[in-house]
């Protein structure tokens, strides 16, 4: 993280298209999740890249998709070729930083990058396999809204609502930022909402409250899922990895 007093504002800070943000997010996340290795090749880069969970959208780069936006992103200033660390060349990002972010910042903006805007509930979920200090949604509060305040992340959903707010980085173009924007404009029907009320008002936040646990076991249930999934393709990337090293 940068040791400067100030932190740059989004304004400050390039904007990244689909390619470079998803490059990026794999850099972070391999570099928090498996730094034995990290730096990463290009191949594991790919690998990376095209993986199916965590992932949101899947895609299928192929080597030059890969090559020509890790040249981009050097031109940004936001990621490094590393030399003489084996037979092939390796990659890392430099956002720490280029972004002049701590490490729970770090991994929460990454997981925006990775999956595109997602309820807080879901992203603290998710930034936990990044960083063991995101432990309750206050903690997770404690990282956003200074991210707020510089503009690096933004609340799509209306104001005021107080549950499934819906949270997105902000390293889009305007044009992009504008369509997400009104995608959730009419996000605003706060159903869990659990105050006092009729006995219906009740019941109904009864039945949120039971909604809202039944949410959160199937989502921890897809996150063993996507760990599992996960590890499979990292042995993927192992094995290319290795390959390469070989010559083979």
């Amino acid at each position: 993280m940068s040791t400067g007093t100030s932190r740059p504002s989004i304004q400050d800070l390039p904007r990244y298209n689909a390619k470079q943000r998803r490059v990026l997010g794999v850099m972070i996340e391999k570099g928090k999740t498996t730094p034995d290795y990290y730096p990463m090749t290009l191949a594991g880069l790919i690998t990376g890249c095209n993986q199916k969970s965590n992932r949101d959208p899947v895609v299928s780069y192929n080597e030059d998709d890969v090559e020509d936006t890790l040249v981009d992103l050097r031109e940004k200033q936001s990621a490094i070729k590393v030399e003489g660390l084996g037979r092939v060349p390796k990659f890392k990002h430099n956002v720490y930083e280029r972004w002049g972010v701590s490490k729970a910042e770090i991994s929460v903006l990454a997981e925006l990058l990775l999956r595109g805007p997602q309820t807080e509930g879901e992203l603290r979920a998710r930034s936990e396999r990044m960083e063991d200090t995101l432990v309750d949604q206050n903690a997770l509060q404690n990282v956003l809204d200074p991210l707020r305040q510089r503009g690096l992340v933004i609340t799509l959903t209306p104001p005021g609502r107080r549950r499934g707010v819906i949270v997105s980085h902000a390293f889009y173009n305007d044009s992009e930022i504008e369509a997400l924007k009104l995608k959730y404009a009419g996000s605003g029907d706060d159903s869990d909402d659990d105050s006092g009320g009729s006995g219906a008002d009740r019941s109904q936040a009864a039945s949120g409250a039971a909604r809202t646990e039944l949410k959160y076991e199937v989502n921890q249930l897809r996150q063993i899922v996507d760990s599992l999934v996960e590890r499979v393709e990292l042995l993927e990337t192992e094995l290319i990895n290795l390959r390469q090293e070989l010559g083979g």
